[in-house]
Protein backbone atom coordinates (compact mmCIF):
# COMPACT_ATOMS: atom_id res chain seq x y z
CA UNK A 1 0.00 0.00 0.00
CA UNK A 2 1.51 3.32 -1.09
CA UNK A 3 1.72 6.23 1.33
CA UNK A 4 -0.34 9.31 0.47
CA UNK A 5 1.82 12.44 0.28
CA UNK A 6 -0.83 14.96 -0.65
CA UNK A 7 -4.62 14.70 -0.64
CA UNK A 8 -7.23 17.04 -2.11
CA UNK A 9 -10.90 16.81 -1.18
CA UNK A 10 -13.76 18.66 -2.94
CA UNK A 11 -11.23 21.12 -4.35
CA UNK A 12 -12.77 24.06 -6.20
CA UNK A 13 -11.27 27.16 -7.78
CA UNK A 14 -13.22 29.97 -9.40
CA UNK A 15 -12.65 33.58 -10.43
CA UNK A 16 -14.97 36.55 -10.52
CA UNK A 17 -15.52 37.79 -14.07
CA UNK A 18 -18.00 40.34 -15.42
CA UNK A 19 -20.22 40.05 -12.38
CA UNK A 20 -20.27 36.25 -12.44
CA UNK A 21 -18.05 33.30 -11.52
CA UNK A 22 -15.78 31.34 -13.85
CA UNK A 23 -15.24 27.84 -12.47
CA UNK A 24 -11.74 26.51 -13.16
CA UNK A 25 -11.66 23.45 -10.86
CA UNK A 26 -14.78 21.61 -9.73
CA UNK A 27 -14.95 19.24 -6.74
CA UNK A 28 -11.65 17.49 -7.36
CA UNK A 29 -10.78 14.54 -5.11
CA UNK A 30 -7.19 13.42 -5.61
CA UNK A 31 -4.53 11.53 -3.68
CA UNK A 32 -0.87 11.71 -4.71
CA UNK A 33 1.29 8.80 -3.65
CA UNK A 34 4.88 8.43 -2.54
CA UNK A 35 7.16 7.31 -5.37
CA UNK A 36 4.67 7.98 -8.17
CA UNK A 37 5.36 9.93 -11.34
CA UNK A 38 1.90 11.42 -11.86
CA UNK A 39 1.15 13.36 -15.04
CA UNK A 40 -1.89 15.58 -15.63
CA UNK A 41 -2.97 16.06 -19.24
CA UNK A 42 -5.81 18.00 -20.83
CA UNK A 43 -6.58 20.55 -23.49
CA UNK A 44 -5.46 24.16 -23.16
CA UNK A 45 -7.70 25.90 -20.63
CA UNK A 46 -8.75 22.68 -18.90
CA UNK A 47 -7.28 23.84 -15.59
CA UNK A 48 -4.03 21.82 -15.52
CA UNK A 49 -1.73 24.57 -14.26
CA UNK A 50 -4.37 25.93 -11.91
CA UNK A 51 -4.64 22.47 -10.37
CA UNK A 52 -0.87 22.31 -9.86
CA UNK A 53 -0.73 25.78 -8.32
CA UNK A 54 -3.68 25.09 -6.03
CA UNK A 55 -2.33 21.73 -4.87
CA UNK A 56 1.01 23.32 -4.04
CA UNK A 57 -0.45 26.26 -2.15
CA UNK A 58 0.90 28.75 -4.68
CA UNK A 59 -2.72 29.66 -5.32
CA UNK A 60 -5.59 29.56 -2.84
CA UNK A 61 -8.51 27.21 -3.41
CA UNK A 62 -11.98 28.76 -3.41
CA UNK A 63 -13.19 25.83 -1.33
CA UNK A 64 -12.12 22.33 -0.34
CA UNK A 65 -9.03 21.00 1.39
CA UNK A 66 -5.47 20.20 0.39
CA UNK A 67 -3.59 18.13 2.96
CA UNK A 68 0.19 17.79 2.83
CA UNK A 69 0.73 15.19 5.51
CA UNK A 70 -1.27 16.51 8.45
CA UNK A 71 -1.13 20.16 7.29
CA UNK A 72 -4.10 21.79 5.56
CA UNK A 73 -2.64 24.11 2.93
CA UNK A 74 -6.00 25.77 2.43
CA UNK A 75 -5.96 27.17 5.97
CA UNK A 76 -2.22 27.71 6.40
CA UNK A 77 -0.89 31.26 6.67
CA UNK A 78 1.36 32.72 4.00
CA UNK A 79 4.49 32.35 6.13
CA UNK A 80 3.80 28.69 6.83
CA UNK A 81 2.97 28.06 3.17
CA UNK A 82 6.30 29.57 2.17
CA UNK A 83 8.10 27.33 4.66
CA UNK A 84 6.35 24.22 3.35
CA UNK A 85 7.03 25.09 -0.28
CA UNK A 86 10.65 25.72 0.60
CA UNK A 87 11.28 22.54 2.60
CA UNK A 88 8.80 19.93 1.37
CA UNK A 89 8.13 20.89 -2.25
CA UNK A 90 10.20 21.57 -5.34
CA UNK A 91 9.15 23.45 -8.48
CA UNK A 92 10.17 23.32 -12.13
CA UNK A 93 8.44 25.59 -14.65
CA UNK A 94 8.42 26.05 -18.41
CA UNK A 95 10.46 29.22 -17.89
CA UNK A 96 13.48 28.54 -15.72
CA UNK A 97 13.38 31.68 -13.55
CA UNK A 98 17.08 31.46 -12.74
CA UNK A 99 18.65 34.49 -11.05
CA UNK A 100 20.57 36.16 -13.85
CA UNK A 101 23.49 37.49 -11.81
CA UNK A 102 24.16 34.22 -9.97
CA UNK A 103 26.20 31.33 -11.34
CA UNK A 104 24.56 27.97 -11.95
CA UNK A 105 26.11 26.66 -8.73
CA UNK A 106 24.78 29.63 -6.77
CA UNK A 107 21.31 29.26 -8.29
CA UNK A 108 21.22 25.66 -7.08
CA UNK A 109 22.74 26.29 -3.67
CA UNK A 110 20.88 29.42 -2.53
CA UNK A 111 17.56 27.67 -1.73
CA UNK A 112 19.54 25.21 0.35
CA UNK A 113 21.29 27.96 2.27
CA UNK A 114 17.86 29.36 3.15
CA UNK A 115 16.99 26.05 4.80
CA UNK A 116 18.42 26.61 8.29
CA UNK A 117 18.12 22.91 9.15
CA UNK A 118 20.98 21.94 6.80
CA UNK A 119 24.64 22.95 7.33
CA UNK A 120 26.10 25.12 4.57
CA UNK A 121 28.86 22.62 3.82
CA UNK A 122 26.26 19.89 3.21
CA UNK A 123 24.39 22.19 0.84
CA UNK A 124 27.57 22.87 -1.12
CA UNK A 125 28.21 19.13 -1.39
CA UNK A 126 24.61 18.49 -2.48
CA UNK A 127 24.80 21.25 -5.10
CA UNK A 128 28.00 19.82 -6.56
CA UNK A 129 26.50 16.32 -6.61
CA UNK A 130 23.32 17.51 -8.33
CA UNK A 131 25.21 19.55 -10.92
CA UNK A 132 27.23 16.42 -11.66
CA UNK A 133 24.05 14.34 -12.04
CA UNK A 134 22.61 16.97 -14.37
CA UNK A 135 25.80 16.90 -16.49
CA UNK A 136 26.47 20.60 -16.01
CA UNK A 137 29.19 20.58 -13.36
CA UNK A 138 31.72 21.72 -15.99
CA UNK A 139 29.80 25.00 -16.42
CA UNK A 140 28.79 25.58 -12.81
CA UNK A 141 30.59 28.95 -12.68
CA UNK A 142 28.73 30.23 -15.76
CA UNK A 143 25.84 32.67 -15.58
CA UNK A 144 22.45 31.57 -16.99
CA UNK A 145 22.90 33.84 -20.03
CA UNK A 146 26.08 31.93 -20.91
CA UNK A 147 24.46 28.50 -21.25
CA UNK A 148 21.75 26.89 -23.38
CA UNK A 149 18.06 26.59 -22.52
CA UNK A 150 18.45 22.89 -21.86
CA UNK A 151 21.35 23.54 -19.48
CA UNK A 152 19.32 26.21 -17.71
CA UNK A 153 16.45 23.75 -17.20
CA UNK A 154 18.83 21.13 -15.80
CA UNK A 155 20.02 23.76 -13.35
CA UNK A 156 16.41 24.56 -12.45
CA UNK A 157 15.74 20.88 -11.74
CA UNK A 158 18.81 20.66 -9.50
CA UNK A 159 17.64 23.79 -7.67
CA UNK A 160 14.18 22.26 -7.21
CA UNK A 161 15.50 19.15 -5.45
CA UNK A 162 18.36 20.64 -3.39
CA UNK A 163 16.24 20.42 -0.23
CA UNK A 164 15.10 16.85 -1.00
CA UNK A 165 11.40 17.71 -1.36
CA UNK A 166 8.66 15.22 -0.65
CA UNK A 167 6.97 16.24 -3.89
CA UNK A 168 8.33 17.82 -7.06
CA UNK A 169 5.87 19.91 -9.09
CA UNK A 170 6.70 20.35 -12.78
CA UNK A 171 4.61 22.65 -14.99
CA UNK A 172 5.33 22.02 -18.69
CA UNK A 173 9.06 21.60 -17.96
CA UNK A 174 9.86 20.80 -21.60
CA UNK A 175 7.54 23.39 -23.15
CA UNK A 176 10.30 25.84 -24.09
CA UNK A 177 12.88 23.25 -25.21
CA UNK A 178 13.76 21.57 -28.49
CA UNK A 179 13.32 17.83 -29.00
CA UNK A 180 16.80 16.81 -27.81
CA UNK A 181 16.78 19.01 -24.71
CA UNK A 182 13.22 17.89 -23.94
CA UNK A 183 14.36 14.28 -24.05
CA UNK A 184 17.30 15.03 -21.78
CA UNK A 185 15.09 16.78 -19.21
CA UNK A 186 12.54 13.94 -19.25
CA UNK A 187 15.33 11.43 -18.73
CA UNK A 188 16.58 13.41 -15.73
CA UNK A 189 13.10 13.55 -14.21
CA UNK A 190 12.65 9.82 -14.83
CA UNK A 191 15.97 9.15 -13.12
CA UNK A 192 14.95 11.20 -10.10
CA UNK A 193 11.71 9.24 -9.90
CA UNK A 194 13.52 5.90 -10.13
CA UNK A 195 15.54 7.05 -7.13
CA UNK A 196 12.36 7.68 -5.16
CA UNK A 197 11.41 11.27 -5.99
CA UNK A 198 7.63 11.74 -6.15
CA UNK A 199 6.62 13.95 -9.08
CA UNK A 200 3.47 15.70 -10.27
CA UNK A 201 3.90 17.01 -13.81
CA UNK A 202 1.52 18.95 -16.05
CA UNK A 203 2.04 18.58 -19.78
CA UNK A 204 0.23 18.76 -23.12
CA UNK A 205 2.83 16.55 -24.81
CA UNK A 206 1.95 12.83 -25.09
CA UNK A 207 5.63 11.88 -25.42
CA UNK A 208 6.39 13.58 -22.10
CA UNK A 209 3.39 11.85 -20.54
CA UNK A 210 4.93 8.46 -21.37
CA UNK A 211 7.22 8.87 -18.37
CA UNK A 212 4.29 8.64 -15.94
CA UNK A 213 3.21 5.57 -14.07
CA UNK A 214 -0.09 7.35 -13.44
CA UNK A 215 -1.89 9.53 -15.97
CA UNK A 216 -4.82 11.82 -15.17
CA UNK A 217 -6.96 13.62 -17.73
CA UNK A 218 -8.52 16.96 -16.85
CA UNK A 219 -11.47 18.41 -18.76
CA UNK A 220 -13.35 21.57 -17.80
CA UNK A 221 -11.85 21.46 -14.32
CA UNK A 222 -12.73 17.85 -13.52
CA UNK A 223 -10.69 14.65 -13.67
CA UNK A 224 -12.52 12.47 -16.19
CA UNK A 225 -9.94 9.75 -16.84
CA UNK A 226 -7.09 7.87 -15.19
CA UNK A 227 -4.57 5.37 -16.56
CA UNK A 228 -2.11 3.35 -14.49
CA UNK A 229 1.10 2.22 -16.15
CA UNK A 230 4.18 0.26 -15.09
CA UNK A 231 7.36 2.29 -14.49
CA UNK A 232 8.81 3.70 -17.69
CA UNK A 233 11.04 1.36 -19.69
CA UNK A 234 12.51 2.64 -22.94
CA UNK A 235 12.52 -0.91 -24.37
CA UNK A 236 8.72 -0.97 -24.05
CA UNK A 237 8.13 2.52 -25.42
CA UNK A 238 6.33 1.51 -28.62
CA UNK A 239 3.67 -0.48 -26.78
CA UNK A 240 3.42 2.30 -24.21
CA UNK A 241 2.81 4.88 -26.96
CA UNK A 242 0.02 2.73 -28.35
CA UNK A 243 -1.59 2.30 -24.95
CA UNK A 244 -1.42 6.01 -24.08
CA UNK A 245 -2.66 7.09 -27.52
CA UNK A 246 -5.60 4.69 -27.30
CA UNK A 247 -6.47 6.05 -23.86
CA UNK A 248 -6.25 9.64 -25.06
CA UNK A 249 -8.42 8.81 -28.10
CA UNK A 250 -11.07 7.33 -25.82
CA UNK A 251 -11.18 10.70 -24.09
CA UNK A 252 -11.49 12.54 -27.42
CA UNK A 253 -8.02 14.11 -27.14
Amino acid sequence: MKNVILSAKALCKSFAHNGGQVHILTNIDLDLYEGDFTVVMGASGSGKSTLLYTLSGMDRATSGRVMLGDEDLASAGEKRLAELRHTKMGFVFQQMHLVSNLTLFENVAVPGYLNKNIPAEEIRARADELLEKMNISHIKTHLPSQVSGGEQQRCAIARAVINKPELLFADEPTGALNKKNSGDVLELLTGLNRNGQSILMVTHAPRAALRANRLLYLEDGSIIGELDLPPYDEAEEKSRISQVNAWLSSLHW
